[in-house]
């Protein structure tokens, strides 16, 4: 972990700002990967309990950085994390992990198709920076609602003409109609933003012939699920049951247990909260542990093994599951 602390703060506008985080004796902070971002704990920490994590996209360079750069857009309907960074004043701590990615560029791309969705902005600036830096072949298509636009006059100044600004979801798909077929071959895109745009994105681009392999995608808000049955989560290691509520996700009833989970994303994208399952002998590949898996982190062999579950969307099918915990 690293500790932090709090050296500027700028109002983007549309309730997202910019912070600015730099080591307290100013040295030189971990480097980078584009795409990459530091989960940070928010909120005051309790006794005992796990900390709390909110993950935040890295927007400045890469290259042995002399202070990070996140944007947090407030959500007012989120579990507090974004109110408490909205909170931070300059010179205030911060422990945050060094950077971590799991939506990097191909660099072997012979162009990068970067789509942009609100927020999802963040991870995309850094594409595009990067690309910019090292004479990559690229363009950026970033849509936003009235009021929005973090990091636009950025995008625009680093894109050098090749920026294409949506305002309603009209203009995003009349766009991309001509734009997924107008790519050389070799090209990969990559779009961050809100589920539903990611999904037309995506659906959009293999109706257009790009392979999977081409399109990479990261999520920003999760999507609404289902709030399940109730059950009861058997923790064998430490002989305990705690009944999960219809609409409680496991991975809260865990922590407000205090059973402790790691955690950073709570949308089954990222793997951290992975925890095993037993698997019931003779219980065959389709019902294994009777597992509804919601992520899309584990691979479809993994899923079919069902010795492994994310618990901040996944949940048994049955009244019954049984935690390696």
């Amino acid at each position: 972990m690293l500790e932090l602390v709090v050296a500027g703060i700028t109002e983007l506008g549309g309730g997202v700002r910019a912070l600015t985080l730099r080591d307290p004796s100013e040295r030189t902070l971990p480097s980078f990967a584009p795409g990459s971002s530091i989960a940070v704990q928010v909120g005051a920490q309790v006794p005992g309990a796990a900390p709390a994590r909110n993950s935040y996209s890295l927007t400045g360079p890469g290259r042995r950085p002399e202070s990070y750069s996140i944007s947090v857009r407030l959500d007012e309907a989120g579990r507090g994390g974004s109110r408490w960074m909205h909170g931070l004043q300059p010179g205030d701590s911060v422990t945050a992990s060094a950077p971590s990615s799991a939506f990097p560029p191909v660099l072997s791309a012979r162009h990068h198709l970067l789509i942009a969705g609100g927020i999802g902005v963040t991870p995309i600036l850094s594409h595009a920076r990067a690309a910019a830096e090292w004479g990559r072949s690229f363009e950026v298509v970033y849509a936003h609602g009235e009021g929005g636009g973090a990091h636009r006059e950025e995008l625009e100044e680093l894109s050098g003409g090749r920026l294409t600004v949506c305002g309603s979801r009209g203009e995003l798909r009349a766009h991309l109609a001509a734009a997924l077929i107008d790519q050389p071959l070799g090209a990969h895109l990559y779009v961050c933003g809100p589920v539903a745009m990611i999904e037309a994105v995506t659906s959009a681009a293999g109706a257009a012939g790009w392979p999977d392999s081409r399109v990479h995608a990261e999520a920003f808000t999760a999507p609404a699920l289902e709030p399940g049955e109730p059950f009861d989560a058997k923790l064998l290691r430490l002989g305990r049951t705690i009944r999960v509520e219809s609409g409680t996700t496991l991975l809260d009833a865990l922590l407000a247990e205090n059973v402790p989970v790691p955690n950073l994303c709570r949308q089954g994208v990222c793997g951290e909260c992975r925890v095993a399952v037993r698997v019931r002998p003779g219980s065959g590949d389709k019902d294994t542990a009777g597992i509804e898996h919601r992520d899309s982190f584990l691979t479809d062999e993994e899923k079919g093994r069902g010795d492994c579950l994310m618990p901040c969307v996944s949940r048994p099918r049955g009244e019954i599951l049984e935690l390696e915990l």
